[in-house]
């Protein structure tokens, strides 16, 4: 939830900014920190709103896509994670999560319309060194934010 709030901040600037290009790609859709919130209340707990990561800003719209790389990105495997999680019997048949699997059988083709739209950015002279920086940088965001998570020893 942390990390979709923040990284949606940046978009939502954007957005704001450059609301025909937000519409193209249907940004409003794809927003996803509301769904982690309501599945971290169906799970009893709490967002951590204090314990944001840092992400570079959203300067333009081929960065914006950059961003949406990782997110949309990640629907693709959600659809698993979320398959997993519906076997799982501690949740009980009453816990609903929808943050990892938010366009259920439309994934495939809200991840088609977001390639689409970069490819024709991109086509029509976007930059695609800044769309896969910014996507580098959100990754890179993401895996520095996630490590203490990960060290154990």
């Amino acid at each position: 939830h942390a990390f979709w709030t923040a990284a949606e901040a940046g978009l939502n600037a954007w957005a704001h900014r450059q609301p025909a290009d937000a519409e193209t790609v249907a940004w409003p859709r794809r927003r996803r920190a509301h769904l982690f919130a309501q599945d971290l209340d169906a799970l009893g707990a709490e967002p951590d709103v204090a314990a944001q990561p840092e992400l570079p800003a959203v300067e333009d719209t081929d960065q914006a896509l950059g961003r949406l790389y990782v997110l949309e990105g990640s629907t693709l495997g959600g659809t698993f994670i979320s398959r997993h999680l519906a076997t799982l019997p501690t949740l009980g048949p009453d816990v609903r999560l929808g943050a990892f699997s938010p366009y259920g059988t439309e994934t495939g083709a809200m991840w088609h319309a977001y390639r689409r739209v970069t490819r024709e950015r991109v086509a029509a002279g976007g930059d695609a060194g800044r769309v896969v920086g910014a996507a580098r940088a959100t990754f890179t965001a993401l895996a520095a934010w996630c490590a203490p998570v990960g060290c154990t020893s």
